[in-house]
């Protein structure tokens, strides 16, 4: 036991670090995402009533509550960059593991929301049905294609943040292309709007872990020990 917190202490000091500058603005992407949970996405619901069957006419369902889970994924997302800018450890083996577990939920919830676009039963429009899927359906498949072709030259940390972005990517998408079309005030959908906005960085992050695993730009921060 004592060694293998050891060996765990030894893996997480040798995780590069990335700049201060960068973890700070990965935290207030986190922090926005932990917000929106709480906003009206449309017609004045937020993922938390989405949650919690609160839809305005009684029509809340599982549907629902799979699609506004995800957005709480934010709170293991603000727990990685606190860890980041706080913390002399990135991350610990047990907490790795809890955060791959959140993420599979999601992934296993929002291919259960895609069910019904697959088999034409959603009542969205052609392309909107398209685009859920391919959206959905794509972002998952490519990071998880990537993920396992470079998990070797990833960090364990940054592969947490790859399937945390990728996880909570693939939801927001989904519901960013189904709402699109609502109707309603700025502030009865301020929640669509914000997520259109922070969705960017995420990819962005999503991007630069993977262009990095493959050499194209420098490791910022220490350089990674020799084996």
């Amino acid at each position: 036991m004592e060694q293998a917190r050891s060996v765990d202490a030894v893996s997480a000091r040798e995780e590069p670090r990335a700049p201060a500058w960068f973890n700070v603005v990965g935290l207030l992407v986190s922090v926005t995402a932990g917000v929106i949970a709480f906003l009206p996405f449309a017609f004045d619901t937020s993922p938390w009533d989405a949650v919690t069957l609160r839809v305005p006419g009684n029509q809340g369902n599982w549907w629902h509550a799979l699609v506004g889970a995800p957005f709480f994924l934010a709170g293991p997302m603000i727990w990685l960059r606190l860890r980041s800018l706080f913390s002399k450890r990135l991350s610990s083996s047990a907490g790795r593991r809890l955060l791959w577990i959140a993420a599979g939920l999601s992934v296993a919830g929002t291919i259960l929301v895609e069910l019904p676009f697959l088999f034409h039963l959603a009542g969205t429009s052609e392309w909107q049905r398209l685009a859920v899927l391919c959206l959905g359906f794509g972002i998952v498949i490519t990071s998880a294609v990537l993920l396992f072709l470079r998990r070797h030259e990833i960090d364990p940390t940054r592969a947490c943040v790859v399937g945390l972005n990728t996880a909570y990517l693939a939801n927001a998408a989904l519901c960013l292309v189904v709402y699109s079309d609502a109707t309603g005030t700025v502030s009865s959908r301020s929640g669509w709007l914000v997520t259109m906005a922070i969705v960017w960085p995420l990819v962005l992050e999503l991007v630069w872990i993977f262009r990095q695993s493959y050499g194209a730009w420098p490791t910022p921060g220490p350089a990674r020990l020799s084996k």
